[in-house]
């Protein structure tokens, strides 16, 4: 899982800035997303209860950018939730993910 963020981003930093990109600019409610498909790791957003399944994208992680997903704790600052989220991430959980849908 490292070195295929590694090679898709260029580092962990690289990985975590691309991520708050996406998810800071969703509009209004939806979802940012790691996902694979075709062997490459992508990140994107989805509106409202869209996922990347119904595209044919494998979710390996996923972030609710919902205003009630953190409203009650950072109210309108939507920055400091995904930062916060960086902190959580179960980076085994995700690695196998990765690993069930590559082999």
């Amino acid at each position: 899982m490292a070195r295929a963020i590694d090679r898709q981003f260029g580092n962990l930093a690289g990985f975590r800035e691309e991520f708050t990109r996406v998810a800071t600019g969703v509009f209004g409610s939806g979802w940012a997303w790691l996902t694979l498909a075709e062997n490459d790791l992508r990140l994107e957003p989805t509106p409202n209860q869209d996922s990347p399944l119904s595209a044919g994208r494998t979710p390996l992680l996923a972030l609710d950018v919902w205003e009630h997903a953190y409203y009650l704790k950072y109210q309108n600052h939507r920055a400091e939730y995904i930062a916060a989220f960086f902190e959580l991430i179960d980076w085994d959980v995700v690695a196998e993910r990765y690993r069930r849908v590559r082999s």
